[in-house]
């Protein structure tokens, strides 16, 4: 630390060209964030200095959680979930384990999820001590149901389905899990957090929420494709009881027990959300996902023309292809398979995609 502070402007310039060094989004195609909406950094800096931790002290945004999760609840088909937000589907993931397990106190707990599940599934079980049990895809990338069945036994206290899989865009088969979760009474968390705000707005929906007497709990980010600040994510639960096994003792803060897994929580991105949902509305999500998933469409059919065939036709706004390498100045990202991997959020445009093709056929000129 300085022993005498640094002058504002001196500050701002350091500061200034730190940023500088970052990528400009409109080159980035791998990643599951975009540039927030202008409403969602306007409602960010009225309640910048929020803490939804002690929220006594901030009931007016408070309020606006519990009216995100009303919101996103009701897309779910369950107006009356549980749920609060989280720091993104990392945290709702450990979260949902958590639960899950509480739910069934077992001597040796395993999780059956999919090859496709997320890094974060991996640091759940292993701060919980569940062992976890991986179910090869089927060769369209999806879950395989047949196998999941066979890896289930007394001691599963939680299956686990992906909406929108981060590397393929793939949406396992939701409804036939939900039969097995219900059959074998199993809880079965839904991995939403980047398709859940894909799934709801396309042409053809695919059923994966509460609609399902079978789903438990749902993963959903709104800083992915709802466009809010960074971080907001957010849990929601079939029964809010289920919150009452994570709850402990506060008895410093406004409340006396609480279910969050972080303490100091921002309120600022949870009033960004709220911002776009209510700004957008469900024509504003569906124009910008059927944006979304024209230009993905458009880049599956520029590249195939180029000779870079498809890896799989995705569910949601994720292409994946045979080929080894991208232009120059463009971030893409390879699968562990070693297919491209290219991102249609909101700012990789027509425009984007079109600049994009035109390097790939310059490149193999």
């Amino acid at each position: 630390m300085r022993d005498v502070g640094c002058p504002e402007e001196e500050l701002f310039s350091f500061l200034s060209s730190k940023r500088q060094d970052d990528l400009g989004y409109r080159s980035i195609l791998s990643s599951m964030c975009t540039p927030p909406h202008p409403v969602a950094v306007r409602a960010h800096m009225i309640f910048i200095e929020t803490n939804l931790g002690d929220p006594g002290l901030f009931p007016g945004t408070s309020a606006l959680e519990d009216l995100l999760v009303e919101r996103l609840g009701t897309l779910m088909h369950r107006p009356d979930a549980g749920g609060y937000a989280t720091s993104g589907g990392t945290e709702s993931n450990i979260q949902a384990l958590r639960i899950a397990k509480k739910l069934k106190p077992v001597n040796s707990p395993n999780v059956v999820m999919p090859a496709s599940g997320h890094f974060s599934f991996t640091k759940a079980c292993d701060m919980l001590g569940v062992e976890a049990r991986t179910v090869p895809l089927d060769p369209e990338f999806r879950m395989n149901v047949e196998m999941a069945e066979d890896l289930i036994d007394a001691n599963t206290v939680a299956l686990v389905g992906v909406v929108g899989t981060t590397e393929y865009g793939m949406i396992d088969p939701i409804a036939r899990l939900s039969e097995i979760a219900l059959d074998r009474d199993i809880f079965l968390h839904v991995d939403a957090a980047f398709g859940g705000m894909v799934a709801p707005f396309l042409d053809r929906p695919i059923p994966f929420d509460f609609r399902l007497p079978g789903v438990s709990s749902i993963s959903v980010d709104p800083h992915k494709m709802g466009m809010s600040t960074i971080p907001a994510g957010c849990l929601l639960v079939r029964d809010p009881d289920w919150f009452s096994r994570l709850s402990v003792d506060t008895p410093y803060l406004t409340v006396k027990r609480e279910f969050t897994l972080a303490g100091t929580r921002p309120g600022a991105p949870v009033a960004a959300a709220v911002a776009v949902l209510e700004y957008m509305g469900r024509d504003g999500m569906k124009a910008v996902v059927s944006g979304c998933m024209e230009n993905c469409r458009r880049l599956i059919e520029g590249m195939e023309t180029l000779g870079c065939p498809r890896a799989v036709t995705p569910d949601v706004n994720v292409a994946t292809f045979r080929c080894e390498r991208a232009p120059p100045g463009w971030r893409v990202s390879m699968t562990r398979q070693g297919h491209m991997r290219i991102v249609c959020m909101p700012h990789v445009t027509r425009d984007v995609v079109e600049e994009f093709l035109a390097d790939m056929c310059d490149m193999n000129a």
